[in-house]
């Protein structure tokens, strides 16, 4: 089968909320039916929203993160998922224009299109507007001339005489075609909660729901002319990321957390792992009575103050990560990971629960975001993935707070505009084990996992 030239796309929004992730669920299913190979990416580092992606169209949905990520590693990584695909579907970050302070051109939706030399498609919300559409839609074309937003989608509009007058103010006073538009579909809304979306895995996508919101698609946005406007003109130059030694690699097995209460995990991160060499065995703290045999140990991400109770009753799984703590098996664990290794956690409605005892300190859940954003975080000493002055980028999105007793082990900063806006200590090396809650994506610095690697070979 002779395949056509590949398709990019970023869809974007003029906020959060605009229904950025439905109408992106909705393309994936709809160009699959056609016969077309799709490759769905997010931009940002957010795991949810990609959950989703994956969940919908069964394969691995990519984070493009320029935060995180120089730009020929970023390109690389991209190119690389292109490969097999004929189109990437882009599920853009907030608003278009919404980076890293207030500077659009950096780890912006529109930065990230015009990096990747992607059209933008911009979701609009057309309920209770009529005329007005056409100036949110100018300002955003006039914000910065140089994008090139290719087309739009109208979401929230239930009748096509509502539609054609949207659609016939658009373009009049913005001359961009008006590709269709997304009627109210409660069937599909997708639940949420504190982090954002509820995981896709806890929800067990329902097959006829993304089906139905294919062919509602299908029938009321013009896809062809979707395709054509997202003709990739060429891969963006760039460098594939560098995998860790394969001599330090050889014969390790990770031991990587994964159920309803882990599951945080960047796919690139797991591949360069497994192209270096390391193998890995998934476990679930919440239903397995012990570790697998293994050399590293990887607690991710997760919601474990919503599993609370099932955590702390499975004593056997507590004691057997205890147990690889005091063995010095390296143990590196993100976020949830880190507040499971704590001696308890008190979750959002008021109940403790006994956790791992690997590092001595308390979990909390709050009323409010703690702490939101990217960082960087410079190492006070020697850490399992930085050595004393080295600093790893990443993001911190958690409601609780970890109060322990061990020295912290990075100092992190948040800077807006150039402008530090706020600095903190967090993160703990404790033997062996080290947690905090940055995310991290591995592939931001050649090198970065093997430290945790040559700490591995000495349990082979």
């Amino acid at each position: 089968m002779v395949r056509a030239a590949k398709h990019a796309f970023v869809i974007a929004g003029t906020s959060s909320g605009c229904g950025k992730t439905t109408v992106t669920l909705g393309l994936l299913r709809a160009l699959m039916l056609r016969g077309l190979r799709v490759q769905p990416f997010k931009i940002g580092p957010d795991y949810l929203d990609s959950g989703w992606h994956s969940a919908v169209s069964g394969i691995a949905s990519r984070n493009l993160d320029a935060f995180m990520l120089p730009t020929p590693t970023l390109n690389g990584l991209f190119a690389k998922q292109m490969q097999h695909a004929d189109v990437a579907v882009i599920e853009g970050v907030m608003g278009l224009y919404d980076g890293y302070g207030t500077d659009p051109s950096y780890c912006s939706s529109a930065a990230m299109a015009k990096q990747l030399g992607c059209p933008v498609i911009l979701l609009v919300d057309g309920k209770a507007v009529s005329t007005s559409i056409a100036a949110t839609v100018m300002g955003f074309q006039r914000f910065d001339p140089t994008l090139n937003i290719a087309g739009v989608i109208v979401n929230r509009v239930n009748s096509d005489s509502h539609y054609q007058l949207l659609a016939d103010a658009i373009t009049r006073y913005c001359g961009l075609p008006v590709l269709g538009r997304l009627p109210v579909m409660a069937d599909v809304a997708l639940p949420s909660r504190h982090l954002g979306l509820v995981p896709a895995r806890e929800n067990s996508p329902q097959d006829e729901r993304w089906q139905q919101l294919a062919q509602q698609l299908e029938q009321t946005v013009d896809i062809d002319r979707l395709l054509a406007l997202s003709h990739l003109q060429a891969l963006p130059p760039g460098d594939a990321p560098a995998i860790p030694d394969a001599a330090l690699a050889d014969g390790l097995t990770l031991a990587l957390a994964e159920d309803e209460a882990f599951n945080f995990y960047y796919p690139d991160n797991l591949e360069m792992l497994e192209q270096a060499g390391v193998k890995i065995q998934r476990f679930s703290p919440l239903h397995d009575n012990k570790l697998p045999d293994c050399q590293l140990i990887w607690l991710g991400g997760g919601y474990p103050e919503v599993h609370g109770a099932k955590l702390a009753a499975n004593s056997n799984m507590r004691g057997s990560i205890r147990a690889a703590h005091e063995r010095r098996i390296p143990l590196y664990a993100e976020c949830g990971g880190l507040m499971y290794l704590g001696d308890s956690l008190t979750d959002s409605h008021g109940a403790t629960h006994a956790m791992c005892g690997v590092l001595p300190g308390h979990s909390q859940m709050g009323k409010r975001l703690m702490r939101f954003g990217y960082c960087e975080a410079t190492a006070l000493h020697d850490t399992l993935l930085a050595r004393k002055g080295e600093t790893l980028r990443g993001h911190e999105f958690h409601y609780s707070d970890f109060s322990g007793t061990l020295p912290a082990a990075l100092e992190c900063c948040k800077w807006r505009d150039g402008i530090a806006v706020s600095r903190w200590q967090g993160g703990i090396q404790h033997h062996a084990t080290f947690a905090s809650y940055l995310h991290v994506h591995f592939a931001q610095r050649p090198g970065l996992l093997n430290r945790w690697l040559t700490q591995a070979r000495d349990h082979l």
